[in-house]
């Protein structure tokens, strides 16, 4: 099976947000970027990752104003990891497990890339049909 690093995003392909962000800042940098998420930043350290998914749950659906709640307010933290060595099946099971649909994938312990569901869409798509 397929190693999670062949389909990972690299840590410098990160879109990055401070934390300090406001909501509707980093919505719209995820709308502009065609993305799903963003990484969280404290200075040079990856904190935690604020999905569209967070930002519905946790402020649409609460009528919180998104422009004075910070995406550290938000985000998800820490963020869940999973070793590059890995399968992309693996990934997949973390993934179904604990309800999440991004994962940062890890080598000794530090950030190297993330890997999303929409990931594993696009290779299971491009798998040959028998």
């Amino acid at each position: 099976m397929v190693p999670v690093k062949s389909f990972m995003i690299p840590v410098d392909k990160f879109v990055t947000v401070d934390r300090d962000t406001d909501v509707r800042k980093a919505a719209t940098i995820m709308r502009d970027q065609g993305i799903g998420s963003l990484i969280v930043t404290r200075g040079k350290e990856f904190i935690g990752i604020v999905t569209d998914t967070d930002m519905v749950r946790r402020v649409v659906a609460l009528g919180v104003d998104a422009e004075k709640t910070s995406v550290e307010q938000i985000m998800s933290a820490p963020i869940l990891m999973i070793d590059e060595n890995k399968t992309l099946l693996d990934a997949n099971n973390l993934m179904a497990r604990e309800h999440v649909r991004h994962l940062g994938v890890s080598r000794d312990n530090r950030l190297v890339g993330m890997i999303s569901v929409r990931d594993l869409v696009v290779f299971l798509t491009n798998l040959p049909r028998k």
